[in-house]
């Protein structure tokens, strides 16, 4: 990410301290570095503790300030109490949030077995209620602020075939979003969300678009009316604008960014309902080949 295109004067996140998850790669690596770059202390976790050590190193010594990794499997609610432990007493309170942490791959849904299912809803799903409520159940005891921001997609408005668990998952969230807006306002926290167009990654791009030539053009942006995907700076600025100080009026909302691809066309994968049996057995294999390749580098 260009941090120079960043909208906010520097130190505007000095006091906070950020959890993000699944910060060690993709959109949650520009969101961490995007907030330490604004002065926040920021911390990252997820499964691969090894990736999540590089990345605060790679971002420490871009820009200095503080990142503290952390192993973490948001699937399993006693390791996010044991790493909140570790995070209040050796660092002092949370001040936000990033439920970033996912996991999703194209598939008939006919296709799909028990097993792939859990693999996606157990991290978004689960993952993500666990995760905010261990933090929000921290913050009330102690009276203190906080504040939480979701990634989600732009599937829950509209739903998402050929990416159900996800579509599912992602649409609980957002009712989770809500919910506790009402819920915990009474206590000073805020619940939102973003909900991202295609802002391709590595691994949004090998699970989502494993066939070569719709990868292309959903790189080139051609079912958006702007042309084009979005800017890794575009999603980090909406991000601060949500977590920092001064928009605190901002609660129980979810907001798109997507150049208007969900009000054109859906914004989901309804285009595949044109694939035959052959390209669904390519993609099944090239994304089992990802998920091989991920499996090896997974310390955690």
């Amino acid at each position: 990410m260009d941090t120079s295109k960043l909208m906010f004067k520097d130190g505007l996140m000095r006091n906070e301290r950020i959890l993000v998850t699944g910060g060690g790669t993709g959109l949650g690596k520009e969101m961490a570095e995007g907030f330490l770059k604004l002065g926040a202390e920021v911390h990252i976790c997820g499964r691969r503790g090894g990736v999540c050590e590089e990345t605060a190193r790679e971002l420490m010594d871009k820009h200095g300030g503080k990142v503290v990794p952390h192993a973490c499997d948001i699937r399993v609610a006693e390791a996010i109490h044991d790493m909140n432990d570790e995070i209040w007493a050796k660092h002092g309170p949370l001040t936000g949030l990033i439920n970033n942490a996912a996991g999703n791959f194209i598939s008939r849904t006919e296709d799909l077995s028990i097993r792939g299912f859990d693999a996606i809803s157990n991290i978004v799903f689960r993952g993500t209620f666990y995760m905010t409520q261990d933090i929000g159940k921290r913050w009330i005891a102690g009276k203190t602020r906080g504040n939480v921001c979701s990634i989600l997609t732009t599937w829950v408005w509209n739903g998402g075939p050929f990416v159900v668990p996800s579509a599912m998952s992602k649409a609980a969230v957002n009712t989770m979003t809500q919910s506790l807006a009402v819920e915990w306002g009474r206590y000073g926290l805020r619940f939102n969300a973003i909900a991202p167009g295609p802002f391709p990654t590595e691994g949004m791009s090998k699970r989502l678009s494993p066939d070569a030539d719709m990868g292309s053009s959903m790189d080139r942006g051609v079912a958006n009316p702007m042309g084009r995907v979005g800017e890794m700076h575009e999603l980090v600025n909406l991000a601060v604008l949500l977590m920092a100080p001064g928009a605190e009026y901002i609660n129980g909302q979810t907001i798109a960014i997507d150049g208007a691809m969900y009000n054109a066309s859906g914004g989901n994968f309804s285009m595949l309902t044109a694939w035959d049996d052959a390209q669904w057995a390519a993609a099944r294999a090239a994304i089992e080949a990802t998920n091989a390749q991920d499996k090896a580098k997974r310390t955690v």
